[in-house]
């Protein structure tokens, strides 16, 4: 009697982990958590490295770019940009000094290419973004 006890149990108990399981990943589904902006996630242009300021710059003036890939749709896979239909974002390097490919530095700008709404620097590839005030 008291191993059928323990078998239900445990059964119960298994059936409980899972049911919790689904509605977390339901909950995450559901209800996405998404980066909010903050003045904290702001920089002024004046205070981005010379690099950034130039390669801003360029995106007000249509280029020329150095790299291939400036200019190409940023996916935001991360999510840590406001969401907005696929090709509102493109992306562009920022140069580092002493890196022999692109690095890490990028902007993105949200928008038209020539007259962005809003553009975001990040110096760590993606992990995180702060706002470009002009």
């Amino acid at each position: 009697m008291i191993v059928m006890s323990c078998a239900r149990e445990n059964k119960v108990t298994g059936l409980k982990l899972v049911l919790t399981g689904l509605l977390l990943a339901a909950a995450s589904v559901l209800f996405p958590v998404h980066a909010k902006e903050s003045s904290s996630s702001t920089v002024a242009l004046t205070d981005l490295p010379v690099q950034g300021q130039q390669t801003y710059a360029l995106i007000l003036r249509g280029g020329p770019f150095e790299f291939e890939k400036d200019g190409v749709v940023f996916g935001n896979r991360e999510r840590l940009l406001p969401n907005h239909k696929r090709g509102y974002y493109r992306e562009y390097t920022v140069k580092t000094p002493g890196s022999r490919n692109r690095g890490q530095r990028r902007i993105v700008c949200g928008g038209v290419p020539r007259t962005p709404d809003t553009c975001y620097y990040t110096a760590d590839h993606y992990a995180s973004f702060r706002k470009i005030l002009p």
